[in-house]
């Protein structure tokens, strides 16, 4: 199977910003992607103990180091058999051709994979070692604000580094390698609060609360009350302090893309859409009076999509009309 196939299957709108990407980058971005993928399979697999899934997501990014076929066949067999989802299970069949992929691009951006792998898998090592697993009755939730926001960089803003990495050492950026570096950081701490936010009933269920205790707190919450939609109210003032933080690390948007070169156009369309989509999902979070309802699922209409493919040759052409269409955006947010 091509790994263009497995992208499009696997990576759903993000792929329209793949696409986008030069040649020169766009292998390295979608194979690193599929490796993080990969490991997301393994973590949530049900076929294997908690135990046993650490084990693997910590050998991962070794795995894709060392490529030894015989573990590779026996992390392919441990976690075949079960994916609800045809399109995962292509995945963990098609490790190898991912790994032969990997193997085609530079040193330079093989170490940049391997570096973004090694910080998801920490995530994900969190998620496996920290939450319950089994027999839990109620969530378990963070303690401090920076449990949040170092699962926020190790999930998000490792990527969004990767992500400038590759960029950087493609388009001439008038700015400090690591100063680029750590607005990408930033852009990519508030992607991930994003899915924090727009999943959380489905991380309660799964015993799982990113937000710190001391909210719940001051929020009169138990994590019991996290279950049920009719505590929606009281989880208000915990919502909207991260979509606060969110807003306040998506402001970073607006230089990380006027430093964008007006001629690297395949480039300035890959960060532009993912960037006002978060925007846009911010705004429906905020709008979401019952974010604890498992029922409701938060998610942009195709309209909005479609609206910024629209205006997209003005935002390639305007630093000023994209600074201004965010701090349209960004405001709604409150």
């Amino acid at each position: 199977m091509e790994i263009d196939t497995l992208l499009k299957n696997t990576s759903r709108s993000l792929y329209l910003s793949v696409q986008a990407l030069p040649p020169k980058i766009r292998p390295a971005f979608g194979i690193a992607y599929l490796l993080c993928r990969y490991a997301d399979t393994i973590a949530d697999t049900e076929l294997l103990p908690a135990a046993r899934r650490i084990y693997w997501i910590e050998r991962f990014p070794q795995l894709v180091q060392e490529q030894n076929p015989k573990e590779e066949k026996q992390l392919i067999s441990e976690i075949s058999g079960q994916a609800e989802n045809p399109y995962e299970a292509q995945l963990i069949e098609h490790l190898s051709d991912c790994l032969q992929v990997y193997n085609q691009i530079g040193k330079t951006q093989k170490t940049f994979i391997l570096e973004v792998v090694r910080a998801v898998c920490e995530g994900m090592k969190i998620d496996l070692s920290y939450f319950p697993h089994e027999n839990f009755s109620v969530p378990k939730a963070f303690e401090r604000d920076e449990d949040l926001a170092h699962y926020c960089r190790l999930m998000g803003g490792k990527p969004g580094r990767f992500w400038s990495q590759l960029i950087y050492h493609t388009a001439k950026i008038p700015l400090e390698e690591e100063q680029f570096y750590k607005l990408g950081e930033h852009i990519g701490d508030a992607l991930q609060i994003v899915n924090i936010l727009r999943d959380s009933p489905k991380d309660f269920q799964l015993g799982r609360c990113y937000f710190p205790q001391s909210d719940l707190e001051k929020a009169h919450l138990s994590t019991s009350d996290l279950l049920s939609c009719a505590h929606s109210a009281r989880f208000e003032p915990i919502k909207h302090k991260w979509l606060l933080w969110g807003k306040q690390n998506l402001e970073n948007a607006k230089k990380y893309y006027a430093l964008l070169p007006k001629r690297e156009v395949r480039i300035r369309i890959s960060v532009v859409w993912p960037m006002l989509w978060t925007a846009d999902t911010f705004i429906k979070l905020a709008q979401e009076p019952d974010l604890l309802n498992a029922q409701k699922r938060v998610k942009i209409p195709r309209s909005v999509i479609y609206r910024t493919m629209l205006i997209t040759p003005l935002l390639l052409i305007s630093n000023r009309f994209f600074k201004a269409w965010l701090d349209k955006k960004l405001a709604k947010i409150g």
